[in-house]
């Protein structure tokens, strides 16, 4: 297992005077020169450079304390997640599959060698404890590629120490801005790196760090420019869902908390603006793409459904008296939660190793980059998009009272549960027209996630019973008592109940809220 680290830091302009005096910095009882260190690394990249597109370094380096392999994922502005392997010949495996979903059939190759001399000082507290470390940095860029050209500079870096307060580097700035440090104008070394020995490459010059230093380097313009037309606003939706698809992919591989929910959930939201928003964008094209992104949001489900019934087991079994727990249940529920989860983690990770999944990537990035655009999407945003949603909600407006219409049973329970489907479909084509409607849109996306949270209740619900019954069966045929069992089944059914009485009057306030709206 890769070691992971979370790293905190600022960057900084400097020149040849180095670094200011930090001794009065708040909370500074010491400074401590470190030394110097030489750090000579090489990052990996594709020839079209995929990982600084996305804000993604790999890099081999030796020097210094913590040589290897790492992989910086960008988590926050300033903050960066630093993935760490040993030293090895070659890229490995277990971060080759961190970026495949940016890289995929590409090769990675040497693209930049940054040597760098770095001269650190410690910042201490009172106690001895350290608080940050700053560097002066004086860095050699070479391009590895043809053509490439070099590049030098120094820098200032402030790096957090672990489990430090980030509100100590607002102090530490407030020294060095008053010392006339600026922040640097590049996000990291490489990608000053990238842009510097670009342009030296041009003119045949190698950078200097003294005037690097002093000039500002343009801000990069690649960014969508603002929506204006309906086929706008759906497009820069559709690539907000797969950029958070990509953006999740690692997160996924490395088991982070509630990350597979939020990657099936940006697969679901992309289905459905690819399905309501019908007359934008050409179905014959995107229907094929969202039959793919259900298959893969079944993948990322597949125990979904087994995480929320544990949950919601473990809730009410911690809520019943000890008198009415009769028989092993917990034993049998735990057996039950962790059944096959082992198995499944290697399957997710093979869907996402899947050349159908790597295909299914490239789908995405041709229909955003080249859009099947159909007449409306030159149209009105206000009027295309607002007739797709409102066409949204009379479907769910129909499904919600046939189900009110249904007598109980499982009849009801299955209209429930489509009505539930729409609803979350609305809201996401809601949320999709927020951008160009406002707050009709945006209230309306809100009144769609009570509605699918008060029919997910009762859909929870039913599959709780199932569960229930099962375990029942299991427990009878093991000579165990099925007391317990059928006590939480009959509150799980008072419990869809109370939604069916609760949900006429729920649903009357969204059609009266509605019809404000419009």
């Amino acid at each position: 297992m890769a070691d992971t680290k979370r790293e905190i830091e600022r960057k900084y302009e400097s020149d040849e005077s180095g670094l200011p005096d930090l001794t009065g910095v708040a909370g500074v009882k010491a400074v401590i020169d470190k030394g110097v260190m030489s750090l000579d690394a090489v990052y990996y990249d594709t020839a079209d450079e995929r990982l600084a597109a996305a804000a993604l370094t790999l890099r081999r380096r030796t020097g210094g304390s913590d040589a290897g392999w790492h992989l910086k994922v960008p988590v926050a502005p300033g903050v960066r997640d630093e993935i760490r392997e040993p030293l090895s010949d070659t890229v490995p495996d277990t971060l080759a599959a961190l970026v495949r979903s940016r890289v995929r059939e590409a090769e990675l190759l040497p693209a930049v060698r940054l040597r760098s001399d770095r001269d650190v000082r410690h910042l201490m507290d009172a106690q001895g404890k350290l608080l940050a470390e700053v560097s002066v940095d004086a860095v050699h860029a070479e391009r590895l590629t043809e053509g490439g050209g070099t590049a030098q500079w120094t820098e200032i870096e402030v790096e957090l120490a672990d489990d430090g307060d980030p509100a100590f580097l607002d102090q530490v700035e407030k020294r060095l801005r008053k010392a006339g440090v600026r922040p640097s104008s590049s996000a990291s070394k490489l990608a000053r790196a990238l842009q510097e020995t670009a342009r030296t490459a041009g003119s045949g010059k190698s950078g200097s760090g003294k005037s690097g230093s002093k000039k500002k380097r343009k801000a990069s313009t690649s960014a969508p420019q603002d929506p204006v037309t309906a086929g706008d606003h759906v497009l820069a939706y559709a690539r907000a869902q797969r950029d958070a698809i990509l953006e999740l992919d690692p997160a996924v591989r490395q088991d982070a908390y509630d990350s597979v929910h939020r990657m099936r959930v940006a697969t679901r939201r992309l289905r459905s603006a690819f399905r309501s928003y019908g007359k934008v964008l050409d179905r014959t094209v995107t229907d094929p793409v969202g039959e793919e992104l259900k298959w893969l949001a079944g993948e990322l489900g597949a125990d979904r459904d087994r995480e929320v019934v544990t949950e919601r087991l473990a809730t009410v079994l911690g809520e019943l008296p000890p008198d009415l727990i009769s028989g092993p249940i917990r034993t049998r529920l735990d057996t039950w939660a962790n059944a096959r989860h082992g198995g499944s983690r290697s399957r997710l990770i093979g869907v996402l190793d899947s050349p159908r999944y790597l295909a299914l990537l490239d789908t995405l990035d041709r229909v955003i980059a080249e859009p099947p655009l159909l007449k409306d999407a030159a149209g009105k945003p206000e009027k295309v998009i607002g007739k797709a949603v409102g066409k949204d909600f009379g479907k769910v407006s129909a499904l919600v009272e046939e189900a009110i219409g249904t007598p109980p049973g499982a009849d009801r329970d299955l209209a429930l549960h489509e009505a539930r489907k729409k609803a979350k479909r609305t809201r996401y084509a809601a949320e999709a027209a927020t951008p160009a409607l406002g707050a009709p849109a945006r209230a309306l996306a809100k009144s769609m996630k009570a509605l699918t949270s008060l029919l997910g209740e009762h859909q929870d619900s039913v599959m709780v019973r199932v569960t229930l019954r099962e375990l029942s069966a299991v427990a009878h045929a093991a000579g165990e008592s099925s007391f317990t069992y059928g006590v939480l089944y009959g509150r799980e059914e008072q419990r869809a109940a109370g939604v069916e009485t609760a949900l006429p009057e729920a649903w009357e306030g969204i059609v009266a809220e509605r019809s404000v709206q419009v």
